[in-house]
């Protein structure tokens, strides 16, 4: 399958440079692969189903613009919950739109870290971490910026920073 193929040979890049590899969606291909965690959407599997699937693994949740949904994964003991769409992006469609404060209010009520996505360039990331982002889910910032993605990423991990 091409896509346990892409897995096999991304997954040992990225774990070669001391960052995480999480799979989107799939706890239980996530954990047949060795992967470093799962990512979980409202409609996929549910958080207790993934962390049985990564009993010591990485489990984060999208909680799109719902305060609520990511104080019950923080609860359940979500490693980080994910806000967005922030912007607008052509990825794919987003479920909700949710503005920057949602980021800052999340950020003084918890611990739990808190991801960004949707629609996130270098051109307005920024806001986004003055709110209290503590991680960025970029994609088309990165594979559509002008001077590649190895700049991108540079250039990114420079504005986190």
């Amino acid at each position: 399958m091409l896509f346990r193929s892409a897995v096999d040979t991304l997954r040992p890049a990225v774990q070669a440079q001391g960052a995480a590899f999480i799979l989107n969606d799939r706890p239980d291909l996530a954990a047949e692969l060795g992967c470093d965690g799962v990512h979980v959407g409202q409609e996929d599997a549910s958080y207790a189903e993934a962390r049985k699937a990564l009993p010591d693994g990485i489990v984060g949740v999208t909680c799109h613009d719902s305060l609520h949904l990511a104080m019950e994964a923080g609860e359940a003991g979500a490693d980080y919950v994910a806000f967005g769409a922030f912007f607008p992006t052509t990825t794919k469609e987003p479920k909700t739109r949710t503005e920057p404060e949602i980021l800052r209010a999340w950020s003084m009520a918890t611990v739990v870290p808190c991801v960004a996505i949707g629609g996130i360039t270098l051109d307005n990331a920024a806001v986004l971490i003055d709110a209290g982002a503590d991680f960025l889910a970029v994609s088309a910032g990165v594979w559509d910026h002008a001077d590649g993605p190895r700049a991108a990423v540079r250039a990114f991990n420079t504005l986190m920073r």
